[in-house]
């Protein structure tokens, strides 16, 4: 059966339309986005397909690369793009939300504030927070971004950019997309440079977070700062 062949309150843009978006399930809403299937496959068939094979967690669909998604017989660079494309742009709002006057009082917070933005990755990212006296977010920045393993970071980077935003403390963020989050020797070495160097400028180095998708490792839970 095509789209246009099912009942009008089935399909899924009538359904949005006539019910309201969260009366759709996720396949319904990818399937806006895929628009037409296959020859063999609705859109809303194919959708069901694809979150199928992600055991339907809509983490593992952001992973997925174009490449990816045009292994299935109906998605093209121009779907897959579009599908991709909808995912950043929900990553991005969630972002949006939290950004503006972020509190830190614990880890947790960092975790909540990293996660949308680190835990999907495929590759490591090194971001820094910067803070004022009342430990309010007043900057960020994305220091590097490396391989599955590592990433390599400069410490003069992050230094200069504390001092242009008056920042009393920072923090520091990256993910290991493996999900193993226990911190290598290097993630510990470059945590005590980082503590060293910025305690000549009177800056004080928080913590250190490591994302992954379920947990996270902080250097300062553990006494490690």
């Amino acid at each position: 059966m095509k789209i246009k062949e099912m009942a009008p309150e089935d399909r899924p843009i009538e359904k949005m339309l006539t019910k309201g978006i969260h009366s759709l399930s996720d396949a319904e809403l990818l399937a806006i986005l895929i628009r037409s299937g296959s020859m063999n496959q609705t859109s809303v068939e194919l959708s069901r397909e694809i979150l199928k094979d992600l055991d339907n967690n809509l983490n593992q669909l952001g992973k997925l690369s174009v490449k990816d998604l045009g292994k299935y017989r109906g998605i093209g660079p121009t779907k897959a793009v579009t599908i991709i494309a909808a995912l950043e742009l929900g990553k991005r709002r969630n972002q949006s939300e939290v950004i503006r006057n972020f509190s830190v009082s614990s880890s947790r917070d960092i975790y909540r504030y990293f996660h949308p933005l680190l835990a999907d990755k495929p590759h490591e990212e090194f971001w820094v927070v910067y803070l004022n006296q009342s430990n309010k977010i007043i900057h960020r920045r994305k220091i590097s971004q490396g391989g599955v393993s590592e990433t390599a970071v400069d410490i003069r980077i992050i230094l200069k950019d504390a001092i242009e935003h008056l920042a009393s403390g920072i923090i520091l963020c990256h993910n290991h997309p493996s999900g193993n989050n226990k911190p290598s020797k290097a993630d510990d070495s470059f945590t005590r440079k980082m503590q060293e160097a910025a305690k000549y400028m009177d800056i004080r180095v928080l913590d250190h977070i490591i994302v992954c998708e379920d947990c996270y490792f902080s250097y300062a839970d553990e006494g490690k700062m």
